[in-house]
């Protein structure tokens, strides 16, 4: 007897359909075809003993399963339930007419409770865009399904639950998720708050502006200077997700597997890899691809403490998701690609002592220049704002008014942001100040004679490299924004010149 029950792949962050066709016939053997990998293939183990701790069998009778497409890849334990079910079909085992209107999916335990999957978000907006009626999954996955409206998501604890299902036994509620009331009330609750860190206005600042204009910044600075403390409080400032970079956040997480019970991420991603991070790990790949950490850390903050201690070529591959905002990672028979569209901040001593060359701290300038040498100039050319991060002071410290909080902050970064939106409405990949190229900044960015004369002698004195023109020019169109001010004026530039420390002859000592 045949039978057909569907399942689904995940390639990149879209979701594949995938027929489960299962025969029996004379003879004995368990025959699993379709290109599985090896967690599938161990499948009938687990699917044995389930169903024999279920008062049921796995027939001693030929089983023949085709996982079509059959020249696509699959992978993970995630089709136990699917081939389970199809099994107890094609043997007669139990009737379940309208099995085709469902997608099932499930790993099963030997006593046939069901662990949770990657890629339900995934899976259940394929599912509802082919048509299909629900979405059979383990219960901890049911809440980010439940996200897609227009499909029944039924969330299932064991196998028995969803035979007696089939067979008319009993009846399952679907799981309901108010996706735009979670949404809307998880947005204005960051973890992390500005006005916990004592002093550091200046770098206060950067920050704000770095979040305005959407600018990659780099901080400076001995250890204890307050660096890390900063660039975790960032997320907080950045304009609110909207529902549709929610739902590009979350269907990433999903793939990976690691929302735990989560249905909609509000709050933008937050991602610290520990510097000896393979290339793999931070922009993703692997002989089955999975996303990276710069994929993870999509319409949020990839935060690299410590910079300096990087590989080198760990570096490297972060150079054209920088630019293009997403990663393609090619395989012999399939490409997938990832978004990647971050913030990046990054941190670093100034010395491997962890020092200025000051009078107190002397340091030789030939070791920061090596220590300096570890970072490339292509991927310095990629970071809009410098900046040094000096200790705070003992009165600062002890001093216990509070500061201006995250919410007063972001409220002057959204207005920025609004700005800039009208500002590039007619350009479709070009939402916020650091995405603008230099046809862009040469029409927005129009200096008065002033503005040029200023810049010309910061040039000059300060023996600014070229590649920093444009990056002052962003950075002062930013603080224009932040000013609401139409055009860019002199003391835009001059503060934007302030924020461009590496770029200075001399800087090293």
């Amino acid at each position: 007897m045949l039978v057909k029950v569907f399942g689904s792949a995940v390639f990149g962050v879209e979701a594949t359909t995938i027929t489960i066709e299962v025969n029996t016939d004379k003879g004995i053997g368990y025959h699993l075809v379709g290109l599985p990998d090896n967690a599938i293939k161990e499948s009938c183990y687990r699917i044995a003993a389930a169903l024999k701790n279920n008062g049921l069998e796995m027939p001693g009778r030929k089983i023949t399963i085709n996982m079509a497409p059959a020249d696509l890849r699959k992978e993970g334990s995630a089709y136990d339930l699917t081939i389970a079910v199809g099994i107890l079909m094609a043997s007669g085992q139990i009737i379940a007419k309208d099995v085709n209107q469902y997608i099932i999916m499930g790993e099963l335990s030997l006593d046939g409770t069901l662990q949770p999957i990657s890629g339900a978000l995934p899976i259940a907006i394929k599912a509802k865009e082919e048509g299909f009626k629900g979405f059979f999954l383990p219960k901890p996955n049911a809440t980010e399904a439940a996200i897609v409206d227009g499909i029944n998501v039924f969330g299932v604890e064991n196998l028995k639950q969803v035979l007696d299902f089939f067979e008319g036994k009993s009846l399952l509620e679907p799981e309901v998720f108010d996706t735009r009331t979670a949404f809307f009330n998880a947005l204005d609750h960051p973890e992390f708050d500005f006005s916990d860190v004592k002093g550091q206005e200046s770098i206060k600042r950067c920050m704000e502006i770095a979040a305005a204009g959407g600018h990659n910044i780099i901080l400076i600075g001995p250890p204890g200077a307050g660096k890390t403390m900063l660039a975790k409080r960032l997320p907080g400032i950045l304009p609110p997700m909207t529902l549709r970079e929610a739902l590009e956040t979350t269907k990433i997480h999903s793939v990976a597997g690691k929302l735990k019970s989560v249905g909609l991420m509000s709050q933008r991603p937050f991602r610290s890899p520990h510097h000896t991070i393979s290339n793999v790990a931070l922009v993703g790949g692997g002989s089955y691809p999975q996303p990276g950490e710069i994929s993870m850390a999509h319409n949020g903050v990839l935060f690299l403490d410590e910079l300096p201690e990087f590989k080198r070529d760990v570096l490297e591959v972060m150079r054209q998701p920088l630019e293009d905002r997403e990663v393609t990672i090619s395989r012999a028979k399939f490409t997938v690609t990832y978004p990647s569209s971050f913030m990046l901040v990054a941190s670093m001593n100034p010395s491997p002592g962890g020092f200025f060359n000051d009078g107190d701290t002397p340091v030789n300038p030939s070791e920061m220049r090596r220590y300096m040498g570890k970072i490339s100039g292509p991927l310095l050319d990629r970071i809009d704002i410098h900046i040094e991060v000096t200790p705070v002071p003992f009165e600062k410290l002890s001093d216990l008014q509070k500061g201006e909080t995250s919410a007063q902050i972001r409220q002057r970064v959204i207005r920025a942001r609004e700005r800039q939106s009208t500002r590039f409405f007619k350009f479709d990949h070009v939402h916020y100040n650091a995405q603008m190229n230099t046809k862009h900044i040469r029409e927005f960015c129009v200096l008065d004679e002033a503005s040029l004369q200023l810049l010309k002698q910061a040039m000059d004195r300060l023996n600014l490299s070229a590649r920093a023109y444009d990056r002052i020019l962003k950075v002062a169109r930013t603080i224009a924004d932040l000013d609401d001010c139409v055009n860019v004026l002199a003391q835009h530039i001059a503060e934007a010149i302030q924020y461009r420390s590496l770029d200075r002859e001399g800087w090293l000592g």
